[in-house]
């Protein structure tokens, strides 16, 4: 891999643990005092700790998923199949039964069928 547009020419035949473990200021294009302000603000002095920044890390995971095309139809199914199972296990409206329950006492109330079924308002 050719690195000679990104470091220094005194790095340019370093190996990678070296670059790693180099100044920031032998980064192409960061200056002695860009470098330090980099130092002052986060503590880091070596190429390596600016990679391991949280906030780098961050925002490469970020663009990379924002430039990452998402098929669009995909996505309808997975909303579909959201509201689906939003309708059939409603996250409002948990599940709960006692242990002591041995028969049902009263019969639940029906809901229309016409009216409460997810295609209702078509």
């Amino acid at each position: 891999m050719n690195l000679n547009n990104t470091v220094d020419k005194t790095y340019e035949i370093s190996s990678f643990k070296e670059i790693a473990d180099a100044p920031l200021v032998s980064l192409q294009g960061l200056s002695q005092t860009e470098a330090a302000a980099l130092t002052t603000l986060f503590n880091i002095g070596t190429i390596r700790e600016l990679a391991e920044l949280n906030f780098v890390k961050w925002a490469t995971a970020i663009t990379a998923i924002a430039d990452e095309k998402i098929d669009e139809q995909l996505k309808v199914k997975e909303i579909l199949l959201d509201d689906a199972l939003e309708m059939t296990f409603p996250s409002s409206d948990p599940i709960s039964v006692s242990s002591g329950v041995s028969r049902i006492e009263k019969q639940p109330d029906m809901v229309d069928a016409r009216t409460d079924h997810q295609h209702s308002q078509e």
